[in-house]
């Protein structure tokens, strides 16, 4: 692809960025390794492009350090493509611009941190029913990484803004954007039906896109006995496009509740959350029926 910025332009790093990353279909390469589809193939299928133009975006990909090509069969050799620590840094773009269009594009501009019944985004969160989350770690609050799916029979992986230990850590005006209150409440909720999830085959995950720090201190001031995982990388949020809004200069998962299986199959959705206690009464329900339940 024939170079685009100006003399100008060579010390705007905006300009440099969009040569390598200004095509609608390169993001969308990018979007799509992030959700765990590595090749060729497989892009070409979920994309639509013709493969002409798909080897063409790969290779400046590959070229520009955002993209690897390793060999995965030797007979013929085949290569799939997966994200470069250069090609990871640029999932809080793909997230901006996903909370940009829901915003501004689908949404009526509004800060808010959950969503109308009815909304598109609403419903591309539901349509990850039947999907499998890609096989990912996350930082936990002990310094570790986890798996943010269990091998039990089920995992409720309930996704929340953010929850602190202390009142003052909440960003300014935090109360005032509709959703984003009722983290405590949820956490602690879970907590104290842990025995009955565990029993019914379950295993309880919090992710959020907060430090392990802070989910450290908010988990030892609840007493969590469950795992509470980083998003902070946004790997989990890019993988499954989750809704996010931004405050305080992070962006931060809208509350929404996921039940996947062993074999890391979304099962079901709940979404939008707008009855703390109901929803996790609802997940409740839905792993003791075997992973059916309704929104």
């Amino acid at each position: 692809m024939a170079q685009r910025t100006h003399l100008g332009d060579a010390d705007c790093s905006i300009a440099q960025a969009l040569d390598v990353v200004g095509d609608w279909w390169t993001l969308l390469i990018v979007r799509d390794a992030a959700r765990g589809l590595h090749r060729f193939d497989e892009l070409q299928r979920e994309l639509g492009v013709s493969r002409k133009v798909l080897a063409e975006r790969l290779k400046l990909l590959v070229e520009a350090g955002v993209l690897s090509r390793e060999p995965y069969q030797d007979r013929p050799v085949r290569h799939e493509y997966r994200l470069t620590p250069r090609g990871r840094a640029l999932l809080p773009v793909l997230v901006a611009l996903q909370d940009w269009g829901d915003t501004w594009v689908l949404g009526d501009g509004e800060m808010t941190a959950t969503t109308d019944e009815a909304s598109r985004e609403a419903e591309r969160v539901h349509a990850l029913r039947g999907t499998r989350v890609p096989e990912l770690l996350l930082p936990d609050r002990f310094g570790g990484l986890g798996d943010p799916v269990a091998d039990t029979p089920f995992t409720v992986l309930y996704c929340f803004p953010g929850a602190y230990a202390r009142a003052e850590s909440y960003p300014p005006g935090w109360g005032g954007i509709p959703g984003a209150r009722g983290c405590t409440l949820e956490s602690c909720t879970y907590r104290d039906q842990l025995a009955e999830f565990t029993a019914a085959g379950a295993t309880v995950h919090g992710v959020s896109t907060q430090r392990p720090d802070e989910q450290r201190e908010f988990a030892e001031h609840e007493r969590l006995r469950f795992p509470l995982l980083s998003d902070a990388d946004l790997t989990l949020t890019a993988a499954l496009r989750l809704p996010t809004f931004r405050a305080a200069g992070v962006s931060r998962i809208k509350r929404l509740t996921l039940v996947i299986d062993r074999e890391r199959t979304v099962r079901e959705v709940f979404y939008p959350v707008l009855d703390i206690e109901a929803s996790v009464r609802a997940a409740l329900d839905c792993v003791r029926s075997g992973g059916h339940g309704d929104v």
